[in-house]
C-alpha cells in the first residue's frame, strides 16, 4: 500500500467518526497506530485531560508497560505536560544531551530505548485536552511535513472528540472525557483477564479486543466489560 492510500485512510477513519458513534479509547489507539504508521516514530502515545485538567495516559500504539509508564510519568514532568500547558508543540531532539529539563522523564525514556520526542498538542482553537507524545529510538527531529501530518491527524481526533460531546450535551465535554478515561481502567482489566486465559501477552490481548469490537460494531468498553464479568470468551 503506498503512502498516499495509508493518508487517505488514516484521515477517512478519524473523519468517519464525526457522521457515526464511535468509541473514544479505540478511536485514539488508532490515532497512534497510524503515527507509527505514516511518520518517522517508533512509539506514539496520547494524554488527555481529566476534570481537574491533570493528564491521563489515554492510548498508546503499544501496551507494552514501558510506554505507559511514560505516560504516566508526565503527570507531573515532561513534554506532553508542556505542550498541553502551553498549547504549543515541544521538541527534544536528544534527550541525553537536552533532557534535563524533565530528569526523571529521560532517564526513563532512555532506559525505554527512546532518544528523542516530539509532543504536539490535542487542541480546536485555544482549546486543548491533551497532548500526542511521538518517540524515537534514534536523535533527530521529524521532517516538516511528518509534523504537519502528525498534526492534521492529531486535531482532527480532537475535533470529533469535541463534535460527539457537543451533540450529545455542550457542558459536559469535560464529564464525559473523565468516563472515557475511566473506561480505560475497565479496558486494563479486560487485557489483564484475556491475557491469563490464552496464555498471551497483552500486546495481542488489547488486539483482540479491538478487534472483536470493531467487527461487531461494538463499544471497546462494552467488550471489556464482558470480559471482565466472564459474560464473553474472545478466541483467536
Amino acid at each position: 500500500m503506498t503512502r498516499e492510500r495509508q493518508l487517505t485512510d488514516a484521515f477517512a477513519e478519524l473523519t468517519d467518526t464525526l457522521v457515526r458513534d464511535f468509541d473514544v479509547v479505540d478511536l485514539l489507539h488508532q490515532l497512534t497506530l497510524r503515527c507509527v504508521q505514516l511518520l518517522d516514530v517508533d512509539a506514539a502515545g496520547l494524554l488527555l485531560t481529566d476534570q481537574q485538567g491533570r493528564l491521563r495516559p489515554m492510548a498508546a500504539s503499544t501496551e507494552q508497560a514501558r510506554m505507559l509508564k511514560l505516560l504516566q510519568l508526565q503527570n507531573s514532568e515532561g513534554p506532553g505536560l508542556d505542550c498541553y500547558r502551553t498549547g504549543e508543540p515541544v521538541t527534544c531532539i536528544d534527550l541525553a544531551a537536552g533532557g534535563g529539563r524533565w530528569p526523571r522523564f529521560a532517564a526513563a525514556a532512555q532506559h525505554a530505548g527512546f532518544i528523542a520526542v516530539q509532543a504536539l498538542p490535542m487542541h480546536c482553537g485555544e482549546k486543548v485536552i491533551g497532548a500526542l507524545s511521538l518517540l524515537r529510538t534514534a536523535t533527530g527531529q521529524l521532517t516538516a511535513d511528518n509534523l504537519h501530518i502528525a498534526q492534521a491527524l492529531a486535531n482532527v481526533a480532537t475535533i470529533s472528540i469535541l463534535h460527539q460531546r457537543a451533540l450529545e450535551q455542550p457542558e459536559a465535554t469535560a464529564e464525559q472525557l473523565q468516563a472515557a478515561l475511566s473506561s480505560r481502567v475497565l479496558i486494563e482489566q479486560a487485557k489483564g483477564v484475556l491475557a491469563e486465559r490464552r496464555h498471551i501477552d497483552t500486546d495481542r490481548a488489547f488486539d483482540s479486543l479491538c478487534i472483536y469490537a470493531r467487527s461487531r460494531d461494538l463499544r471497546l468498553y462494552a467488550v471489556a466489560d464482558a470480559v471482565v464479568h466472564g459474560k464473553l470468551d474472545i478466541a483467536d
